[in-house]
């Protein structure tokens, strides 16, 4: 009954009637769980790392592109309940949607199982993303310091694209993609294209942590 719920899209609510539940409120228990169980893994993995880029690593994991992606790897799109209008919409790919469904799921597992359940859960999840995100998150300038990575090994420099922009005019979420040489490097979000930007620029400092560019 739980999970239902959790993966209830609010169209629902629109389509048959306010008298619908859907997963709004597990959204708001499972961000609240989410953030609890990465703010104490970083606490414990960087004890000389202060408020500032603790608080920065853990807005980098929990942007919506990345609990998008962690959505999709439990397949939640396919299960998804949702409006005909949403559906026809594409809602079943939209990283918005997905990345709330996520939300709400960790909010049902923390009522059924438990906290220490979903943290485990969560960790598990998030392995990859907790031994890549450091250096990304700490930056204080993720575009120019992705900039003058590129201008280092190449003459081109990296070019950023809106995929998305989402919501109502006062609620707005965007989504961009950084690319170079005709290849995407970072996609990210956030309520604005310049925050969108910075995050997926970061996104692509991460990923050179492990995969550094070659000079051209």
């Amino acid at each position: 009954m739980l999970l239902r719920l959790a993966l209830t899209h609010p169209s629902i609510s629109h389509e048959m009637g306010s008298s619908q539940d859907h997963n709004q409120r597990l959204e708001y228990l499972g961000d609240a769980v989410l953030q609890l169980a990465l703010s104490r893994e970083l606490y414990d993995r960087y004890p000389h790392h202060d408020e500032g880029p603790l608080t920065k690593i853990r807005a980098q994991l929990v942007n919506q592109v990345s609990l998008a992606e962690q959505g999709r790897a439990l397949g939640l799109g396919e299960h998804l309940i949702l409006s005909r209008g949403e559906q026809l919409n594409g809602g079943r790919e939209r990283p918005s949607i997905l990345a709330d469904a996520y939300e709400a799921v960790l909010g049902a597992l923390f009522l059924d199982g438990g906290y220490e359940v979903a943290r485990v859960l969560i960790l598990e999840r998030f392995r990859d993303a907790l031994a890549d995100i450091e250096t990304a998150a700490t930056t204080d300038n993720p575009k120019g310091a992705l900039q003058e990575i590129l201008q280092a090994i190449s003459n081109e420099a990296p070019q950023y694209q809106v995929l998305s922009a989402t919501g109502p005019d006062h609620d707005r979420s965007f989504e961009c993609a950084v690319y170079h040489k005709g290849g995407e490097i970072g996609r990210g979000a956030g309520k604005s294209k310049k925050l969108a930007e910075s995050q997926a620029a970061a996104a692509a400092l991460a990923r050179m942590r492990d995969q550094p560019p070659v000079a051209t």
